[in-house]
Order: C-alpha cells, then structure tokens, then sequence
C-alpha cells in the first residue's frame, strides 16, 4: 500500500500556513466605530528572568480560579482586563522551565509592574526519576490517553488572534481578531469552528516593493497546531515510525515533573517532516508543550508547498517554518491555550542585485471559555473558512478603547510605531 504524502495532506487542511504572493496594491484602511465601554480594571506590566532580566516570551498571566488569562508579547510584556466584579483575588504567572508565582490582584498596579520567574532546575540526586525507555511508546501513550487529560465537553473559547507580515524587520502588514473557537471535545473527530467576533488591520504597502504577502487560514493555522486534538496533522498513523523519539532531559514545571522528548525524522526519510520538543507531564502523561519545526531538505519542493501564487520574475521560498503549542490546566482536565506560527520566506529576484526577505508570524490566545452546554456550533455561513485571509476580512485600526474588556496580546513598540505611522500615511492621503 502507497504511503500518503503528510506534508501535502497538512497542506490541504491549511495546518501549515499558505503564503500568497500577488503584484500589485490594496486599496487603504477604514477605522472602526468605538465599542461601548464595559466596566473592568487593566494591568500592565512585564514578565523577566530574575537572573538575567531579559522578557520572558509568551508568558501566562492568569485570574486564579477563572478562565482569564493572557500572554506576554515578543518583549515580555502584558495586559490583563479583569472585570469590576470578580471573585479571582490572585493573579497566576507561568512560562515553560520557570517557576510559577502567585501575585495577589491588590498587589499590582495599574502600570509598570515587573514580575520576575525563577528558571526550575530539577535537582537529580534528590529526585527519584525513572528514565522512559521507549520515548516512543511514552509519546504513543499520551496520545492515548487524552479522552482521560483533556476537555471532554464542547467548549466555547474566546480567543485574540494577531497576524503580522514583516520585510526584514519593518511591519508591513498587521491584522488582529478577537474570534469565538467552539472547541469540539478531544476524543471527537470533529472539527473545531470558527467566527469572527470583531478584527482590524493595517497596511503599509509600499514596504513591499510592489508585492503584496497574504496569510490564507488566518485563526486556523494556529489552531491546527493543537496535537491533541489533531495529531493526525503531525504523528499520522502511517508516519509514526518515520520518527526517532528519544529522551533529552527532565524538568520540572508548575511543580510537575516533565519529560522533555525530542523528536526528528529518520535520515533515510527524504520528503521534510517535522523536529523539535514534547513536553509530557511524567506522571500523567499529558503533553503541556511542544515546540516544533519543518525539517526543510529540498527548498523547490517546499516552495511548491506554501507558494501559490507569485510574480514570474521572482522564486520564493521558505528558509525557516516553526510552530508552538501551550496547553492549560482547569479542574485536573487541560485544554488548548497559545500557538504559534513564524514562517521566513526568501524571494529572489531576477535580474535584481539584492534578494528581499520576508516573515510571517500569526498567534492564537485563549482569553476565556465556558462549556458549550448545548454542543452548538454556528451556522455554516457564518463560521470562517479554513481559506479566509484575515488581511482582506478586517477594515482598519481604531482607537485604543477598540478592544473593551477583551484580553489581548499586548502590541510590540515596533508594532506601535508602524500603526501611528501608517496612520499619519492615511490622513494624509
């Protein structure tokens, strides 16, 4: 029996992200109308490494005892909204290695507060750790059981949603969401759905050198990076062996005792797949983490991939695909919380002297969620398709009160800078 090719099968469920390359330029941006105010109390702030004081990139920040929670920017810093009336009264920090610390609400200010973690080093002599033989039967195992680990009810999830294109290392291009995700229960082969809640962007084309970058999947190409709910996307039955799994080192984190399993493709493999890091609770068997990238060998055959449409006088390529999933914990049971996905692509022009380098990076984090009772999903016609393009499906930039009481990822001053200057672009125009 033929072996199916993976990497094309991910392709056509939009797990990896699609880049589309069209010459030519987009009409400019509109501003959204001001949202009615709802009454809640915001923190800012960033997470460090105690030590070296450098930001702690995608750090938790979460209400105890609610579904509140946000993540830390590219610079370490945060946003929290709180609502007024809420019976949380301690805020949780987290990040992969690190110790976690409780910070009671009253604590903190409304600006400039500075949360150091400390990084969590398992000390071995004093630990009892027992070796996983197989790394692959350990991975094959908590695949298993996630009907026993994770979400088994249908959920709905609010989630903020960011998209940013650069060239080199100037925005070009930013689109952000806040969506509704009705997360279908682990053991379903359901898919999950979509829709649309509000979305924004801004535009600078004329960075672009006449070529204009699209991201087709938008919110589900995050979304698919959730392992455990579609391990068929990466550990395909019939790809599984294809892999080496080994043991590369214990940690501890949340005080869990975690297993840290690499994972690369044989030599003898010739078609790209995946490598990186699993992070698997040992007692539990639960994947918390995993950080992952495209093994790419041949750079024609994963342009043919991710490339489809570009200009005639250029080849494009990617030099660098990787992706990241975080899980979270409620009530013993544990759910999808961030992805990420950051893709670099080269474009060679001919007849040109200079190349262009391009990036794409979009992430998915979950601010809320409630069980979804009645197991409803929104029409059809209403959810996004796994084909949107988020740039095309948001209008413009608003004013800061945009976002309400929604959890967002806090903006990167580079961010920051190219929204005011595309701005002043705009009005001047």
């Amino acid at each position: 029996m033929k072996r199916p090719n993976i990497i094309r099968n991910l392709n056509k469920t939009l797990f990896i992200a699609i880049a589309l390359l069209w010459i030519g330029l987009v009409g400019s941006t509109n501003a959204f109308a001001q949202d009615d105010q709802q009454n809640y109390r915001q923190y800012k702030g960033e997470v460090v490494d105690s030590d070296t004081n450098k930001p702690l990139v995608f750090a938790t920040i979460g209400l105890d005892g609610t579904n509140i929670s946000t993540v830390t920017n590219t610079e370490g810093q945060f946003l929290l909204k709180v609502p007024e009336k809420t019976e949380g009264d301690k805020v949780v920090v987290s990040f992969l290695g690190y110790k976690s610390k409780i910070v009671p609400l009253l604590q903190l200010n409304r600006e400039r507060n500075r949360i150091p973690l400390e990084i969590s080093v398992t000390e071995l002599p004093e630990v009892n750790i027992s070796v996983p033989k197989d790394a692959a039967a350990l991975v094959r195992e908590t695949m298993k059981r996630k009907g026993d680990n994770y979400f088994k009810d249908p959920t709905q999830m609010t989630a903020f949603y960011r998209e940013t294109i650069k060239k080199r290392k100037k925005n070009v291009s930013l689109s952000e969401a806040v969506v509704n995700i009705y997360k279908t229960p682990y053991t379903s082969g359901r898919k999950d759905a979509i829709q649309l809640y509000k979305a924004r962007k801004s535009t600078d084309y004329s960075k672009l050198d006449t070529l204009a970058l699209k991201l087709q999947g938008g919110p589900y190409n995050t979304i698919f990076v959730d392992i455990m709910k579609y391990p068929q996307y990466i550990f395909a039955s019939e790809s599984f062996s294809d892999y080496v799994f080994t043991f590369a080192r214990s940690t501890t984190i949340n005080n869990k005792l975690i297993y840290v399993i690499d994972f690369k493709q044989r030599p003898e493999i010739a078609r790209p797949l995946y490598q990186g890091q699993l992070y698997i609770d040992a007692d539990n068997k639960i994947l918390t983490s995993a950080i992952f990238s495209l093994n790419i060998t041949n750079r024609e055959l994963a342009s043919r991939l991710f490339v489809r449409r570009k200009p005639a006088n250029a080849n494009v390529w990617p030099t660098d695909v990787a992706y990241r999933v975080d899980y979270r914990e409620k009530n013993g049971r544990w759910y999808y919380g961030y992805s990420n996905v950051q893709m670099e692509f080269k474009v060679n022009w001919k007849k040109r002297l200079f190349n262009s380098r391009y990036s794409m990076t979009c992430e998915m984090a979950v601010t809320d969620w409630a069980k979804n009772i009645d197991g409803n999903h929104p029409k059809f016609k209403n959810q996004l398709k796994s084909s949107v393009i988020m740039s095309d499906e948001a209008v413009g930039f608003a004013d800061p009160d945009f976002w309400g009481e929604y959890n967002i990822i806090e903006p990167e001053k580079s961010i920051e800078s190219a929204i005011k200057k595309i701005q002043r672009h705009l009005k001047r125009s």
